[in-house]
């Protein structure tokens, strides 16, 4: 029996030396990808950080029948309202007679803004009959000695009756002026409340009528 040999061929040198291009280039690649693991960047960061305060302002308004005094007159209660001074045939009217009273309002020194100021409402009581033919204007003045029956203004509210309200157009108080350790309050505005009878005012009735003024604040 005979026996067959097989010998392994030896590889040629091109053989050889490509085998040792292939080592190289894996070689070559893990150190590239060595590199490229060990190789990282940080990451740097900063903050900022921005904090705001808030707080309000003051708003307040006050009111004088006499031009002098100031105070709140915040409801209708008869112990909170400003009572106003009309001329004297007020309590003794007739038809045709007109009387006036003046008012103002300013705002207090601790105010952070000005105002638009209107006439919201008219509210009457007593005999539905004096109070429907009694009609009133309220105008702007410059000061309370030129409020009187006769006078004439910027018309700011009007009415058919006491109880109702028409013609409103909004007027302006005046924003305080801040002075360090001197604030004062805003410059009054002036207002006459002319009332006037009507040809059909009963005898011996009365009525009685009360007008609420609001201000909303404007920078």
């Amino acid at each position: 029996m005979s026996t067959t040999e097989i010998t392994p061929a030896l590889a040629s040198p091109s053989d050889r030396n490509s085998k040792r291009r292939k080592a190289k280039a894996i070689l070559a690649g893990g150190l590239v990808l060595g590199i490229g693991a060990a190789v990282t960047l940080a990451a740097w960061n900063d903050s900022e950080f921005a904090f705001g305060n808030f707080g309000s302002g003051q708003f307040n308004v006050e009111g004088s029948t006499d031009g002098t005094s100031f105070s709140e007159h915040g409801s209708a209660d008869a112990a909170d309202r400003a009572d106003l001074a009309f001329t004297a045939t007020y309590n003794n009217m007739s038809p045709g007679d007109t009387v006036a009273a003046p008012y103002a309002l300013r705002l207090d020194e601790l105010t952070s803004y000005g105002a638009s100021v209107v006439v919201d409402s008219a509210t009457a009581g007593g005999d539905a009959e004096a109070v429907a033919n009694l009609t009133y204007r309220i105008i702007k003045v410059n000061s309370f000695a030129d409020c009187t029956s006769t006078a004439n203004g910027t018309v700011v509210a009007s009415g058919p009756d006491l109880g109702a309200e028409q013609d409103v157009m909004p007027f302006t108080l005046v924003k305080p002026e801040k002075v360090a350790g001197a604030n004062a309050p805003g410059a009054a505005t002036n207002v006459c409340i002319q009332v006037t009878a009507g040809e059909n005012l009963p005898q011996g009735a009365a009525a009685t009528a009360t007008w609420k003024f609001v201000a909303t604040s404007v920078s």
